[in-house]
C-alpha cells in the first residue's frame, strides 16, 4: 500500500496551510524562510495546490481521490461540495471528528487496528462511508485503552452532524455534513475545474 511519508510541517508549509489544520498544533517550521517564491501563480498551479491540499488533509492518494471526484460528479448538486462531503463521511474522519484521535492519521491507524464498530459490526476500513443513522462505537475490548480516554478529554469537539454519548463512548451520524460544517480552507471549485479539463 502506498503511503505519504513526507514530513507534516514541510508539506503543510509548501501548501500554505497551518500544521494545526492537520492536528499538529505544536509543529512549526522555520526552514527556508528567505526563499524567493514566484509572485503570481498560474491558474493551473492554483488548481493543483487546492487538490493537493485536500488530498493531504484527508490522507487520500490520487487514484482514490479521482474515484471520489468521479462519484461526486454523478451525484446531484455541486460536484465540489459533494467531493468534500464524501471525504468528510469517511470512517477515519468521523473517528477524528468524534475526538477519539488527535489527528486523521492516528484515526486511520485506530480504524485499521479494528478498534471501532459500525452498527455493531467491526469495520477496519478507513475509507468506509458512514451514512446518517449509523452508530460508530469503540469496541468493548478497546475501552480500557488510556489513549482513547486522553484524546476524548483533549480533542472532544463534536460537529453538529454528529452526536456523541460520553458514558457509552458511542457516536451517531445524525445528518449528512454540509459545506458549512467542513472547516477546511479550500476552494473546491478549483478542483472541479482542474479535473474537468
Amino acid at each position: 500500500m502506498a503511503k505519504n511519508r513526507e514530513p507534516i510541517a514541510k508539506h503543510a508549509k509548501s501548501l500554505g496551510i497551518s500544521p494545526a489544520t492537520m492536528g499538529y498544533a505544536k509543529k512549526t517550521t522555520t526552514r527556508n524562510t528567505n526563499t524567493q517564491t514566484r509572485r503570481k501563480k498560474s491558474e493551473y498551479a492554483l488548481q493543483l495546490q487546492e487538490k493537493q491540499k485536500v488530498k493531504f488533509v484527508y490522507g487520500v492518494l490520487e487514484k482514490q481521490f479521482r474515484g471520489y471526484y468521479e462519484k461526486a460528479v454523478r451525484m446531484p448538486g455541486k460536484a465540489g461540495e459533494n467531493l468534500l462531503i464524501q471525504l468528510e463521511s469517511r470512517l477515519d474522519n468521523v473517528v477524528y471528528r468524534l475526538g477519539y484521535a488527535a489527528t486523521r492519521r492516528e484515526a486511520r491507524q485506530m480504524v485499521n487496528h479494528g478498534h471501532f464498530t459500525v452498527n455493531g459490526k467491526k469495520v477496519n476500513i478507513p475509507s468506509y462511508q458512514v451514512k446518517p443513522g449509523m452508530v460508530v462505537a469503540l469496541k468493548d475490548s478497546s475501552r480500557s485503552i488510556e489513549r482513547f480516554k486522553q484524546n476524548l478529554e483533549i480533542y472532544h469537539v463534536v460537529p453538529r452532524w454528529l452526536e456523541f454519548d460520553e458514558n457509552n463512548m458511542i457516536g451517531k451520524v445524525v445528518a449528512v455534513p454540509t459545506r458549512e460544517d467542513i472547516d477546511l480552507p479550500v476552494e473546491e471549485r478549483l478542483i472541479v475545474e482542474l479535473y474537468s479539463k
